[in-house]
């Protein structure tokens, strides 16, 4: 599905082979999956930033989109995506749920990666955009709604993997219900003026919830009831 100019999106992807590499020590992984690689090779990140900022969109860095808010760096996207440790058969059954889906850019890779992606914006207008800028990509399989992440989509639950692209407190309890038991869900957390941690949250059939702490972010704040 890219459009995306070769050599820039080759050096990008360098660049996050190589910090996969530097952070492995953090993140016990020094290598994307090949799946989440060539994710991220057929989305056009372009397509995903303002106007102003397209020259500036295979760069491997956080974009401003409006709002207040940030596409974010494609390195933490590509991590994020790689830590749902998704099956093999994911394109075929796994729905995920995508909170704060900003521009729509990592619901894409989510897209090429799962059978069905629920995305949801607080933001009504980047919401709106979202929407039609991956429809206008034909990701038939992302539905995007506006509304308050940290309830969920519980029409849809229970989810084989949830992102959230801002940084709470504490996992929003409505997210834990709707994951799937033996799933994950990758969120940064830290209390506000405190480092934030990228965090894998997993919970098991009998409920037992179990978090692990990857490496320090800098996200924009969770803004939902339940964060």
């Amino acid at each position: 599905m890219s459009d995306a100019p070769r050599e820039a999106l080759a050096q990008l992807l360098a660049e996050i082979d190589r910090d996969m590499r530097d952070t492995a020590k953090l993140t016990g992984r020094t290598a994307l999956s090949p799946a989440v690689r060539a994710a991220l090779a057929r989305v056009p990140r372009h397509r995903f930033v303002p106007a102003a900022s397209e020259r500036a969109a295979y760069e491997n860095r956080p974009l401003a989109i409006g709002q207040g808010q940030t596409i974010s760096q494609p390195y933490i996207v590509a991590l994020m995506s790689d830590l749902l440790d998704l099956p093999e058969d994911a394109k075929r059954s796994a729905r995920l749920l995508d909170i704060g889906t900003g521009s729509g850019y990592q619901s894409a890779v989510l897209a090429e990666l799962a059978h069905e992606v629920f995305a949801i914006e607080i933001h009504a207008r980047l919401a709106e955009s979202a929407a039609k800028r991956l429809a206008a990509l034909d990701y038939e399989n992302v539905t995007v709604k506006h509304g308050d992440g940290a309830e969920g989509w519980p029409e849809h639950a229970p989810f084989d993997g949830i992102l959230v692209a801002a940084a709470a407190q504490k996992t929003p309890p409505a997210l834990l219900e709707q994951l799937k038991p033996g799933a994950k869900l990758v969120i940064p957390l830290g209390r506000e003026g405190d480092t934030q941690y990228l965090t894998t949250v997993s919970r098991s059939a009998t409920g037992e919830v179990t978090e692990k702490r990857i490496l320090p972010v800098a996200f924009v704040p969770f803004t939902g009831r339940g964060s």
